[in-house]
């Protein structure tokens, strides 16, 4: 099958998802794609992915090629980086079986990868968990020894703004599943009226939910700007050595932030905010919660997001799954407003049609002469 559209190219995924449309063509440099990124592409209506890199490599048995091969969009495996120098950003490209023409020249090709050849890769990719989670128990274990202080005492964490003690903490991360639990969180958070976190980009998810972020944490490059001027404390994550890339982006618009220069994850720094600053509890949405997760990531500083869960596990409750466990029932003002909505329809009906008028002072009639009145 041939398909022709308009090329878009970034090799960060998660920038370039929103700027694509169903007649692009995504063009990516992603090894392992992740769950989450996948998901973005689907979203975006893309019937073509390009990747550069392998999909899957078999370094564990990644989910975002199944997703979108199961989705429906055709994906074009591992055709190298060159393609990134060879066609740019609104060139109009075509792709048949693997080949990738502009023009009439072919600039790249792949192999088009099939369910049954993702599932088969896939099954060859349990074979690596074992070195993966060997892996992950050293980076942990090096992590601790250079954080130690962090993790037992508490130092280095920064004053905020926001008032966390004795309060409901709610973050939230754009991760697995974070759409559906946070639209079923929303009476929780309407009644408890916790404190809202977003982790980079789960700002705007809960801007999405109909919400206001209390505070932003993270290196700032996956957040819009209407989130950012929301009028949220914000916090932007720095590098060990001090660095914080995202800084500059927030002085452009304006807009004052505090650093917090740690070797971990966005997503660890909210959690270890909301705990050392006396949150009652924490509720996690969208957030790593296992092995897969973290790997998933394809970072080797995910081994912070394990410890950090140790640490704040007496008042963490993880919401990943509540949408499929839970839904909530109609309220009594919901019930009372289908019933006014309905009775409203009946008199309009009523009022309108002579026929339902007659219909009507028919059965009025019927039902005094089976009372007697």
């Amino acid at each position: 099958m041939r398909h022709k559209g308009i090329a878009r190219l970034d090799k960060r995924t998660k920038d370039l998802v929103h700027r694509l449309g169903p007649t692009d063509i995504a063009i990516i440099d992603h090894a392992d794609m992740d769950r989450v990124s996948a998901e973005g592409l689907l979203a975006s209506g893309v019937e073509v992915v390009i990747n550069a890199a392998r999909s899957i490599t078999g370094a564990y048995p990644n989910l975002g090629p199944l997703l979108l091969a199961r989705g429906g969009v055709t994906l074009i495996d591992a055709v190298g980086p060159e393609i990134f120098d060879l066609v740019h950003d609104g060139d109009a490209i075509d792709v048949d079986g693997g080949n990738v023409l502009l023009g009439r020249k072919i600039v790249a090709r792949g192999t088009r990868l099939s369910v049954d050849m993702i599932e088969r890769a896939m099954e060859d990719a349990k074979a690596g968990i074992g070195e993966q989670l060997d892996a992950f128990a050293r980076n942990t274990i090096e992590y601790l020894e250079k954080e130690k202080a962090l993790l037992t005492e508490g130092v280095g964490i920064p004053e905020t703004r926001t008032e966390l003690r004795h309060r409901h903490v709610m973050v939230v991360v754009r991760g697995y599943d974070y759409k559906e639990d946070l639209n079923t969180l929303k009476p929780y958070v309407r009644e408890m009226k916790p404190i809202l976190i977003g982790v980079d980009g789960g700002a705007d998810a809960i801007m999405e939910a109909g919400f206001k972020p209390d505070l932003i944490i993270g290196d700032m490059d996956s957040v819009t700007d209407v989130a950012l001027c929301s009028g949220a404390e914000l916090l932007v994550h720095g590098y060990p050595d001090g660095r914080a890339p995202g800084l500059p982006r927030l002085e452009e618009l304006g807009l004052k932030a505090a650093v917090w220069p740690l070797a971990a994850t966005s997503e660890d720094l909210a959690l270890l905010l909301a705990f050392e600053r006396g949150a009652d509890l924490i509720v996690a949405v969208g957030t790593h919660a296992n092995l897969i997760e973290y790997l998933d990531k394809g970072r080797k500083g995910m081994a912070s997001s394990f410890l950090v869960r140790l640490k704040v596990g007496p008042k963490l409750v993880d919401a990943k799954g509540v949408s499929k466990l839970y839904r909530a029932a109609p309220g009594f003002l919901d019930l009372s407003f289908i019933v006014a909505a309905g009775l409203v329809l009946i008199t309009v009906v009523v009022f309108i049609s002579p026929s339902a008028r007659d219909g009507l002072g028919l059965l009025l009639l019927r039902l005094r002469a089976l009372i007697g009145i």
